[in-house]
């Protein structure tokens, strides 16, 4: 009989029996035992704290040689050039890292694994740190909230929060609320992190509090109260104007009819002269120059009331023939209608 793939289940006596007429006259007795044992694995001890030290044995009942050759397996993985010393795996000084399963065979035999055994790391709060919401600027009167986290084994169970510069905590508690935030409230702030092991502080967070933030409502109101002032002042701007144009149209009108309905009635009148030959006297006596003579005529229409008339004449250069041109301008005032 062959049997393979042995197991612990396989150990057992073992005898055989030839059937004949007589019965147990050809029987194997006493049988043959046969013992089957797993590899064991044997940890000490099996929680540690990191910096301390962990012996791992690897062990069989079996004979498998003079200096059998052990392998060991993290969490499934073989181990790469661990530390051993025969039968045993020496993690000193153990740390985080090393936390893990593990188990171990015996060269030769790597389809028979022992059962595998838990190694439990414990450690103290690290990577502590702190994250804040909502982020940026906090505007007065708004809240804030401080959440602190930490890696530790055993986990944290004790978180305190404190202000930088002030001695006293603030508050206990892996989350910190500040409501109805104020100017005073602005600062740096952190937590400390501590377990059975040991304690840890996070990094320090600003907390920037900005000025008292405006509503929207207000904010929609002011600027309507503003285009509403803008709207009236405008209008005041336009009627006044108007206002203003319309007396001075009545005064303009008041002094027309005080000084006379209708305006005055400028007439130009050109008058050209013929050449005139000169005598000898005007000769000398004029040249290279015009005498120019002016007239004021005066025509009454009534008592209180005057046509001007005024008049510009040039005489005829001596020199030439050509025609000169005299100018006249005659203004007259009308007289007022009757009433």
């Amino acid at each position: 009989m062959i049997i393979t793939d042995l197991t612990e289940k396989d150990s057992a006596e073992y005898k055989f029996r030839l059937p004949t007429t007589d019965e147990g006259r050809f029987s194997g007795l006493p049988g043959v035992i046969l013992t089957v044992t797993d590899i064991l694995l044997e940890m000490d001890p099996t929680s540690v704290s990191e910096g301390e030290r962990v012996t791992l044995r690897c062990r069989t009942k079996c004979t498998v040689g003079l200096k059998p050759t052990y392998i060991w397996y993290k969490n499934g993985q073989r181990l790469n050039n661990p530390i051993t010393s025969y039968n045993s795996l020496i993690l000193d000084p153990v740390s985080s890292e090393d936390a893990g399963n593990y188990s171990c065979t015996v060269e030769g035999f790597e389809r028979i694994l022992s059962p595998e055994e838990t190694l439990t790391v414990r450690y103290g709060p690290r990577n502590t740190s702190v994250s804040v919401s909502p982020s940026g600027e906090i505007a007065e009167g708004n809240s804030v909230t401080l959440t602190c986290s930490s890696d530790a084994n055993p986990p944290v169970d004790k978180y305190t929060w404190y202000k930088k510069n002030v001695t006293s905590p603030k508050a206990s508690g892996q989350s910190y609320s500040i409501t109805n935030i104020i100017s005073e409230d602005r600062g740096e702030y952190y937590c400390e992190a501590q377990n059975t092991i040991a304690s840890n502080n996070s990094t320090a967070l600003m907390i920037i509090v900005a000025g008292k933030q405006t509503s929207v409502v207000t904010a929609a109101a002011g600027i309507i109260v503003v285009v509403l002032v803008l709207i009236l002042c405008l209008s005041g701007l336009m009627w006044f104007r108007k206002a203003f144009k319309s007396t001075s149209d009545t005064r303009e009108t008041r002094d027309t009819a005080d000084h006379g309905q209708g305006d005055s009635s400028p007439v130009y009148d050109n008058i050209s002269g013929m050449a005139m030959t000169p005598t000898a006297a005007q000769t000398a006596a004029t040249v290279d120059q015009d005498d120019v003579h002016y007239a004021s005529v005066h025509f009454s229409h009534s008592k209180n009331q005057e046509v001007l008339l005024y008049s510009t004449v040039h005489q005829p250069q001596p020199q030439k023939q050509d025609e000169d041109v005299q100018y006249a301008a005659v203004q007259f005032n009308r007289p007022s209608a009757a009433t």
